[in-house]
């Protein structure tokens, strides 16, 4: 992606604070990186920290690709911060509106062979064991209409840095942020398909389960049968693995 000299000082400007900060609070492991394109693709990660986006943005940046992450449109409206979200060309998600309008601005980023980030679950994940809930179908709905490849990473480690409810890091023991990137989902039988609420709903959850899969490893166990879906509460049978057939 071509990108302009002041949004590439602005992403300079920011990895010079980020990237030292989040070294001299934990350690980093990364894994894959040979699975990102060199350019146009999305990423949809697991999320289990409010530090997840400045540890995978400083993997992904480190690639030698600029992040351009969706996020709650409230994040633009602070002091400083929206200023910066909006120079760096993040991309505000509107929930009360339906987020089309960030879509729009998405596909742009792609078009022009950008990186866009994505949290299919929409929020911090409310698994009990913290392993991937049911997606929202937004990041499906952008990959079927733009054609470029999804790229799953999943995120361990970093929520013991930053448990969910902390507002400061634990800094002893010395945490480590792991972050392991896999192969493209495999979506291509579903492209040319009518985007249906159940097309999308297949493709949603073949996001999450490559998803959960590269957690596995990184957990070095299993995950449950199901997979949780915040509505309802509880863990709901018949997700896992759906769509591959």
């Amino acid at each position: 992606m071509t990108e302009s000299t002041g949004l590439r000082a602005g992403y300079f400007a920011a990895a010079s604070l980020v990237r030292p900060t989040l070294n001299a609070i934990m350690s980093k492991e990364w894994q894959g990186g040979h699975h990102i394109p060199e350019s146009g693709f999305i990423v949809c990660a697991n999320h289990i920290s409010n530090l997840d986006p400045l540890a995978l943005g400083h993997m992904v940046y480190s690639l030698g690709h600029l992040p351009h992450f969706l996020a709650k449109s409230e994040l633009f409206q602070l002091p400083v911060v929206g200023g910066m979200l909006t120079r760096m060309r993040q991309i505000p998600v509107d929930r009360a509106r339906g987020g089309n309008e960030s879509l729009v601005a998405a596909d742009r980023v792609l078009a022009e062979g950008g990186a866009i980030i994505i949290y299919p679950e929409g929020t911090l994940t409310a698994d009990p064991d913290l392993w991937p809930m049911k997606a929202k179908t937004g990041a499906a709905r952008l990959a079927l209409k733009t054609g470029v490849p999804v790229i799953p990473m999943a995120q361990w480690g970093i929520h013991e840095v930053l448990p969910k409810t902390a507002k400061t890091p634990r800094l002893r023991p010395r945490g480590t942020g792991r972050i392991r990137i896999g192969a493209p989902v495999p979506l291509e039988d579903l492209r040319e398909s009518t985007l249906t609420r159940s097309v999308l709903e297949t493709a949603s959850e073949r996001i999450m389960t490559a998803i959960t899969g590269e957690l596995e490893v990184l957990r070095g166990e299993d995950a449950p049968e199901g997979r949780w879906n915040p509505r309802t509460g509880q863990r709901e049978a018949g997700h896992r693995g759906q769509g591959f057939s």
